[in-house]
């Protein structure tokens, strides 16, 4: 079993992550984070105390994670990516009402575990960065490994031309998560773009599921994929970023890295934008620093885990 802490920002793609690491027989959900990015930081709070309350999961703590960016900038969310509350067409219930934890419980589930846990990030890095403030660096690389969604190497952006979002979002706390974090391994556009999960794949999961999401899952897979329709034309469904991750955690040996320093502009035109050297005469580099970045991986395969994990009853 995984221990798996998770950080996010649901937010239609955090959501569908959630619900994957609630259903999947392998990850052992120890905490969510939930912080602004997709949506206020109070939407993600709502947004994960209703996906814990379908899966009768109340009992896993739920953390307030940061309301903004340390650069005190105003965000930006996407209504037309995510919906106005952050699942699409779905409003959670008024009367949800999840017991919000205060932030130096990531501390107590760190300590708890220890080298038993991975992190997991999928939302902006400001929470994280929190956390590498607060209890300082040799306390927080106590945990196994680092699992992020972001940035995009060799491939457009998708919030600017350059830039992915989370590392957009905050990319002075990208920047300091990618220097002091060790064990990393970072998911960039460049795999999870390609994780798409097409139309007949979701309605073939929506009718044969037993899982506790079903509805949900089905009603927040159709307005992304009409977003990503207009974003991307031509493309049939649309890619679950976020999901990759938790995937790729789950399925060893499914995903192929490299290992790089990576670097993350803070400010200007290149904000946001994550740089490594992927010439094939790579000079040395600091072991400590490096990163294993994702670039290829088994699409078959994570389809099908997916689908396994999506039409399963979902964990007791």
């Amino acid at each position: 079993m995984i221990n798996v802490l998770f950080f996010g920002d649901p937010g239609i793609d955090d959501a569908a992550a959630l619900m994957y690491a609630l259903s999947h027989p392998n990850i052992n959900l120890v905490g969510v984070v939930a912080g602004y990015g997709n949506v206020d930081q109070e939407t993600a709070e709502k947004n994960t105390a209703y996906l814990l309350k379908l899966a009768n999961r109340e009992d896993i703590p739920l953390i307030g994670g940061a309301k903004g960016p340390f650069s005190g900038e105003f965000v930006e969310y996407y209504p037309e990516i995510h919906g106005p509350k952050g699942l699409g067409p779905i409003s959670p219930p008024p009367n949800i009402k999840g017991e919000y934890l205060n932030f130096d419980k990531v501390f107590e589930v760190i300590e708890q575990y220890g080298d038993d846990l991975i992190i997991v990030d999928v939302g902006r890095s400001t929470s994280l960065a929190i956390a590498f403030l607060l209890a300082g660096k040799e306390a927080m690389n106590k945990v196994q490994e680092y699992y992020i969604m972001g940035g995009a190497f060799l491939v457009p952006g998708n919030v600017t031309e350059l830039a992915e979002a989370n590392f957009h979002g905050d990319p002075i706390a990208s920047s300091l998560v990618i220097e002091q974090a060790r064990n990393v391994s970072l998911f960039p556009l460049n795999v999870t773009n390609k994780a798409i999960v097409t139309r007949e794949v979701m309605n073939w999961i929506t009718k044969e599921s037993q899982n506790p999401f079903r509805n949900v899952l089905k009603s927040i897979f159709d307005y992304y994929s009409n977003a990503y329709a207009k974003l991307v034309p031509g493309i049939n469904g649309s890619p679950f970023h976020d999901v990759f991750v938790l995937s790729a955690l789950a399925n060893e040996g499914m995903v192929q890295y490299l290992q790089r320093k990576v670097d993350i502009n803070i400010g200007g035109e290149a904000k946001g934008v994550s740089v490594a050297d992927f010439r094939p005469s790579l000079s040395p580099q600091d072991p400590r620093r490096l990163a294993k970045i994702a670039v290829e991986f088994d699409y078959e395969r994570f389809l099908q885990d997916f689908i396994k994990t999506m039409i399963s009853k979902g964990k007791p």
